[in-house]
């Protein structure tokens, strides 16, 4: 690995020094020689007037080609640097989806400054997909695929296929429609290709093929090819007409994506902070969860005023609140780890959620049980008070039981309510947790009162 950074160094200073000397021929021949994804980590290191050069070295199409491997939250800007025609030109030369996915991104005006300038065939294709719902299959799709008529024989397919192969995002699955463009089957290309000519496609195609309707969710379409180990899958519309088709490399971003939403909202914010979000928008949406913890947390402070007059007779009291509560949060946080991991893989039907539910009990138990014990013999040893160790050792294991099971059963209830279940953030279970925790905690000694004294 460290002799192929080296390599790809060696290569970026060639390409750097070429662009220097403003030598277009060894820039070109240097640059194409690498792949496209090292092609855009040297695009994204070096300075906007560099950039330009290259704008005027490479075609469109050699650009797209590079682009679709720049993410998508970093790619506007170098659109926004670009001539207005010859960035129309380098859209129209990517996938259709991957032009899509960067015009969503962009201001309406310039999206429509974009697609006047375009070809028109390819700005229809554009139009096409950008009117479906975002994060559904419809968004993701591509209509760069290639569907034959059950009809045709193995030698027009064949013809078909050639000339259709170079602008189609996969030929390892040819999708089989009607005389009404509805899907009717799938054939692999090994199929096609050891069958004799004359044979007619619809003796060949499985009809057992899955497909996922234009309105499905993504994270849905994503869990389906990961479950099923698909290279791409069709969309379909509610008739059955073959829209489009779905690819793995599509699919790898979505789970990315997701990935990233679900860490943002158990981290308590409503999207992942890219370095290019000024302090007030980064603020605009941590601001609601913040605000609804710290009345929690107000709540709490509360729920420790009225039981001054204990903490005023056995004041060492205070000193173990901080311990009890992070235990609380820091339980009931990997329990929500787990429930949302599961649900967002699809782990979890309904006899999954319940054997969840009593695993996490179990959990608690044991986690609960164990910690209070060395809590309680920690305590006696350094206070010489047996009942101040027992004392702190129930509510240890009573609020990690409790934590553990709040920590599985939140995000399971969100779920059955149909609201994303990341919702349930760790801050919020921590704080949620902290209550808890505290009347456990004080209810106890307020309790057993005497036996402290």
């Amino acid at each position: 690995m460290e002799n192929l950074d080296e390599k790809i160094e060696v290569h970026f200073e060639k390409l750097k020094e070429s662009l220097a000397n403003e030598n277009i021929n060894a820039f070109r021949t240097n640059f194409l020689d690498m792949h496209p994804y090292d092609q855009a980590e040297f695009f994204i290191e070096i300075e906007p007037s560099d950039r330009m050069l290259i704008y005027s070295y490479l075609s469109p199409e050699e650009l797209a080609a590079m682009m679709e491997h720049i993410e998508l939250e970093d790619i506007q800007p170098f659109f926004v640097e670009m001539d207005l025609n010859y960035a129309s030109m380098v859209l129209g030369e990517m996938a259709t989806d991957d032009a899509v996915d960067i015009l969503n991104e962009m201001d309406k005006d310039k999206v429509v400054s974009y697609l006047t300038i375009m070809d028109e065939e390819e700005a229809d294709e554009i139009k096409d997909l950008l009117h479906y719902e975002e994060k559904t299959a419809g968004s993701i799709m591509t209509t760069e695929f290639i569907s034959v008529n059950k009809t045709q024989t193995v030698k027009e397919t064949m013809v078909q296929l050639k000339k259709e192969g170079p602008d189609a995002e996969t030929i390892y699955y040819l999708y089989v429609v009607d005389e009404e463009k509805k899907l009717v089957g799938v054939l692999s290309l090994r199929d096609l290709i050891i069958s004799d000519d004359d044979v007619k496609i619809a003796e060949l195609l499985n009809e057992n093929v899955f497909y996922v309707s234009v309105a499905e969710d993504q994270e849905e379409v994503a869990q389906i090819m990961r479950d099923y180990d698909f290279l791409a899958v069709p969309v379909v519309d509610f008739q059955k007409h073959l829209l489009g088709i779905i690819t793995v490399d599509d699919i790898l971003d979505v789970i990315d994506e997701e990935a990233s939403e679900d860490y943002s909202l158990l981290a308590g914010i409503s999207d992942v902070d890219r370095p290019d979000i000024n302090p007030l928008t980064a603020a605009k949406k941590r601001l609601p969860w913040l605000i609804i913890l710290l009345f929690l947390g107000l709540l709490t402070a509360s729920l420790i005023g009225q039981f001054e007059e204990t903490l005023s007779k056995v004041t060492i009291l205070s000193i173990f609140i901080p311990l009890i509560a992070g235990m609380a949060g820091n339980t009931g946080t990997q329990a929500l780890a787990v429930a949302v991991r599961g649900l967002a893989t699809g782990e979890y039907e309904t006899d999954g959620k319940f054997k969840l539910i009593l695993r996490e009990a179990g959990t608690g138990l044991i986690t609960g049980t164990v910690c209070g014990l060395i809590i309680t013999i920690v305590i006696f040893l350094w206070q010489q008070n047996l009942y101040l160790g027992i004392l702190v050792g129930l509510s240890i294991m009573a609020t990690l039981i409790i934590a553990t099971l709040a920590g599985s059963l939140i995000p399971l209830l969100m779920h059955r309510m149909n609201i994303d279940p990341a919702v349930a953030s760790g801050p919020f279970i921590t704080t949620i947790n902290d209550i808890i925790s505290v009347l456990i905690y004080f209810g106890l000694a307020t309790t057993f009162m005497g036996l402290l004294l």
